[in-house]
């Protein structure tokens, strides 16, 4: 649909530009100063795009903003109303609708092209928009073409100011708009091809050698990973490496330059660690482990890894890109990197159109949603998994030394130990990435309290039925060690008791889910109290895995 590499989706933006002062004005007076603005409201200067400005008020204060790829012309009347519908909705339902749009067509001469013939060949799409906009009842104030460094406008027939072969852009960092955005803090980044560059795939001699690596890890890891235990281990086995890579680029000298940074972050990672994560990271569970490495001091060492992960997806790999790129737009968004996280987003869109988990980012970065949301989610699954992790290996000490403890006679040998090591250790669903991003869609809709309070509620649940499934495996060892014993062992019972009821005390995390926290006095020690008839055996829960590369 784009004559470049991105997502058919069109990249929408509802919030300020910067958060400058409430007195602090910039007054734009004519289409050279439109046309100089655009880099800075954008973060970038766009390549072969279509950019769509909201304006409101009397004065034109800037509001909504989108930018799709330039279609080709068979596509341009329907997405001329898509674009318009797009961008009209979206300020409508925050409760602005614009008072008029500015349109932007920016595109460099293909080979032997002008910058005049550019802009007479978009003239139609030009007006396609211009007549979709005005069907919805919102005038385009001005639609301008940026080619070849001129603009030209489609609206002002005035030749002094507009003249038919283009006027010059204003060079970079001299206008009044310059100054304004270096006060505020605000960066260009270079050009949007310059941006995506970053996350294309290595060519070359360094791509044989990855796809060698790719081979060799599918070939290892993929087996692995569809088997349910297996599975585990490589999860963690992926984390683990991932973490010590993350060292690595964060103690790395810092370089000058985004090529040179980026060939330098290329050096410090291996073919093998590269492809040993890249195929880690298809499993879903391990994805959202990952992203919980969302801010702090080491974010930024976090997001160049992504990075340079999604450059060593070469092909026949390049659909595995979808998973390290929607995990740098979500680490580029948590730190209040709109550009980089909108490239790296759409990048993963242009993967797999069908990743959910970049879907769902895409969509909410897009919406304005404030990203403290998952954040909060993500910090409070992390110690959950803590807690019950804890829970867990507690358990399943106290049952192996209780095993190991019984007398010779009772037939407990190596495989009884085993037996209860197992026992204790449940698998359990736990909720997604992608449900935080549904959850935070909710609440951006008007009923994030009740929302996060269920979200909360049913993680606390979770958890507390993952607890008690610990505990009555706990009981039910006890209770296969009291009926293996002679009927004489009366003082081998009472110590028996002793220790089953001490195993009972790991629980889940305290809150509104549970009825007493871990170690509280007068809480229940076990699932039907210290006397209460022993749990009824149920099955055990197995996150089943939907093949070596998730969707989702």
């Amino acid at each position: 649909m784009t004559h470049h590499n991105e997502s058919s989706r069109p990249s929408t933006d509802s919030s300020a530009a910067w958060n400058t002062p409430p007195d602090a004005q910039i007054t734009l007076r004519s289409p050279a100063e439109l046309a100089d603005a655009l880099p800075y409201l954008l973060g970038f200067h766009p390549n072969d795009s279509v950019v769509m400005l909201a304006l409101h008020g009397e004065r034109g204060r800037f509001g909504g903003r989108l930018r799709l790829g330039i279609p080709g012309p068979d596509e341009w009347p329907d997405v001329s109303r898509q674009l318009a519908e797009t961008l009209i909705a979206g300020c409508d339902k925050r409760g602005a609708r614009p008072d008029g749009i500015v349109l932007f067509l920016c595109q460099d001469p293909a080979g032997g092209e002008t910058g005049r013939q550019v802009m007479e060949r978009l003239r139609p799409l030009a007006q396609s928009l211009r007549l979709a906009c005005g069907g919805l009842d919102v005038p385009v104030y001005e639609a301008l073409c940026l080619s070849d460094g001129r603009y030209w406008s489609y609206c002002c027939p005035d030749e002094r100011c507009c003249p038919p072969d283009g006027a010059p852009l204003t060079p970079p960092g001299t206008s009044v708009m310059a100054a304004a955005a270096a006060y505020a803090g605000i960066q260009v980044r270079g050009t949007l091809r310059e941006m995506e560059a970053r996350y294309a795939p290595l060519t070359g001699g360094r791509a044989l050698e990855q796809q060698s690596a790719l081979d060799a890890a599918a070939a290892d890891l993929v087996p692995r990973i569809l088997a349910g235990t297996a599975g585990r281990t490589v999860r963690q086995e992926t984390l683990d490496l991932v973490s010590l890579v993350v060292g690595r680029f964060h103690t790395a000298r810092p370089v000058i330059g985004r090529a040179e940074a980026d060939a330098r972050d290329d050096d410090l990672l291996a073919a093998d660690e590269a492809a040993a994560v890249i195929l880690g990271l298809q499993d879903r569970t391990t994805r959202d482990h990952a992203a919980e490495w969302m801010e702090g001091p080491r974010a930024p060492a976090v997001l160049r890894l992504w990075r340079a992960l999604a450059r060593r997806c070469v092909p026949p790999y390049t659909e595995h890109a979808a998973a390290p790129l929607a995990l740098a737009g979500w680490v580029a968004w948590s730190i209040g990197d709109h550009p980089e996280a909108r490239v790296a987003l759409s990048r993963a869109l242009s993967a797999d159109p069908e990743y959910l988990f970049a879907q769902l980012l895409h969509r909410a970065c897009n919406d304005g949603m404030d990203p403290e949301h998952l954040r909060r989610c993500l910090r409070r699954e992390r110690a959950d998994r803590a807690v019950h992790t804890a829970a867990q290996a507690e358990a399943a000490r106290a049952v192996a030394a209780d095993a190991r403890n019984r007398k010779p006679t009772t037939g407990a040998g190596p495989g009884a130990v085993a037996e209860a090591e197992e026992a204790a250790v449940m698998t359990s669903p736990v909720p997604t990435a992608e449900t935080a991003v549904v959850g935070n869609a909710a609440a951006r809709d008007g009923s994030e309290a009740r929302e996060v309070t269920g979200a909360t509620g049913a993680r606390e649940a979770t958890a507390a039925a993952e607890a008690m499934e610990v505990m009555e495996a706990a009981e039910r060892a006890g209770e296969r060690r009291r009926r293996d014993r002679p009927a004489n062992a009366g003082a081998g019972s009472a110590g028996a008791g002793s220790a089953g009821a001490g195993l009972a005390r790991p629980a889940g995390p305290s809150g509104p889910g549970s009825s007493a926290g871990p170690g509280s006095p007068g809480g229940p020690v076990g699932p039907a109290g210290a006397g209460g008839p022993a749990g009824r055996a149920r099955t055990r829960r197995r996150g089943g895995q939907r093949g070596a590369r998730s969707r989702s």
